[in-house]
């Protein structure tokens, strides 16, 4: 069974730093894509990070580049996301998705989820 457990969230001051952490078990970081996506009130859920040892690299839209950056540490099977500069744009229930195969930007494309957490920017 395949589980992700996300933590790390809360409140952070707009120009801040967050980490975010996602273990991950009952799969192999062979042959799954871990990606991190995040949802606002009434907005769709959208990636902002992924990453694939089978493609052998990480994956950030232009929305985020250069803010956030996802990582893997394999001892410890867990993927983190790390938040720079944080903005108000960026106050979301973030989660961490898993999937058979290559990163994709769809959530649809993603069987596996986390729970979700809150990440919230104050101005």
């Amino acid at each position: 069974e395949v589980q992700l457990v996300e933590s790390g969230g809360g409140l952070v001051q707009a120009g801040g730093s967050l980490r975010l952490s996602c273990v991950a078990s009952g799969l192999n970081f062979a042959d799954h894509s871990i990606a991190w996506f995040r949802q606002a009130p009434g907005k769709e859920r959208e990636d902002v990070a992924c990453i694939s040892d089978r493609e052998n690299g990480s994956f950030h839209p232009e929305s985020v580049k250069g803010r956030f950056t996802i990582s893997v540490d394999h001892a410890k099977n867990t993927v983190y996301l790390q938040i720079s500069n944080a903005t108000p744009e960026d106050t979301a229930v973030y989660f961490c998705g898993a999937r058979w195969g290559p990163c994709a930007k769809l959530a649809a494309l993603y069987p596996y989820w986390g729970q979700g957490i809150q990440v919230t920017v104050s101005s």
